[in-house]
């Protein structure tokens, strides 16, 4: 099976990286194409000239894009996405965009008589390296049942949910529940530190507690050495997911008075220049008083 993987960013270059390990033939493409070439480079993927081309190669198409309006670029531009589609073919969107968004583009997919999965995923980087993202499925069961050799090589847990843009609305509700875990979290250790205890021995704690979720453990490093650690998810992206979220709130009228919470915390971090910092420099921003 041939796998064209579009959307080189962190997420989509550690895809590309973990389905090469895993033995699929690969196209890729980015519109930055010197990320391309690195990506090929270490994985001895093709390098597609443009987003048509990548899709006419391959059989799956995976999509990682950062935002609504790339992915909509993505697809709809000259030589995009849509114009390399065609019967028999799949795309396997995994960003995380409103739901609208992923019907929209599932109309235009059909109407190209390819088919297209709404499938973002939980978990970074780290994640994918080691297979075991999971992934929220909306869309025809029969081309999951297709792609699934290449979604079981990226992830441990597939859920399918319903019809697309099912995927898109439970992985805004899963993100509403880390990004307000990843504030509580700030807080509790910033608390724990001002009142005199070693952040290592709060940590230690909190991993150790009732409140150990999946994220209090692989996001460990980033909150106890915060001057070491990459940038797995950005301040940026989270206030862009939480603009989705609530905004998806209004459209059914869901009450989520702590989404609106988490967004003003990040809000004021983004500003006070954190923005670029991975998530969990929530707690650098609580440390340095700005608030």
């Amino acid at each position: 099976m041939r796998v064209a993987v579009v959307g080189l960013g962190r997420m989509g270059s550690a895809m590309a990286k973990r389905l090469a390990e895993q033995g699929f033939d690969l196209v890729v493409f980015n519109r930055t194409r010197s990320k391309a070439e690195q990506v090929a480079e270490a994985t001895g993927a093709e390098v597609a000239d443009d987003a048509a081309a990548a899709a006419a190669s391959a059989e799956v198409v995976v999509s990682s894009l950062a935002d609504d309006a790339a992915l909509l670029e993505l697809y709809r531009q000259d030589q995009g996405l849509l114009a390399g589609l065609g019967p028999g073919k799949i795309v396997v969107e995994t960003s995380t965009v409103d739901p609208d968004t992923v019907r929209s583009l599932e109309r235009e997919v059909s109407a190209k008589g390819a088919v297209l999965l709404d499938a973002p995923v939980s978990g970074s980087v780290p994640a994918v390296e080691s297979g075991t993202l999971t992934f929220m499925v909306g869309g025809d069961p029969d081309a999951l049942k297709k792609v699934r050799p290449v979604l079981e090589a990226l992830g441990s847990k597939i859920f399918h949910l319903g019809p697309v843009g099912a995927g898109a609305t439970v992985k805004l509700a899963v993100n509403s529940i880390v990004h307000a875990i990843n504030v509580a979290l700030s807080e509790a250790l910033v608390l724990a530190e001002r009142a005199g205890v070693e952040r290592s021995r709060a940590y230690d704690v909190f991993a150790s507690s009732a409140a150990a979720a999946p994220f209090v453990h692989y996001k460990r490093a980033a909150f106890e050495r915060p001057e070491e650690a990459g940038v797995a998810f950005s301040l940026d992206l989270v206030a862009k997911d939480l603009d989705l979220i609530l905004g998806l709130a209004g459209k059914v009228g869901a009450p989520m008075a702590q989404a609106e919470i988490t967004r003003r915390v990040t809000a004021r971090a983004i500003e006070a220049g954190y923005g670029d910092a991975d998530m969990s420099a929530v707690a650098s921003y609580l440390r340095s008083g700005q608030t």
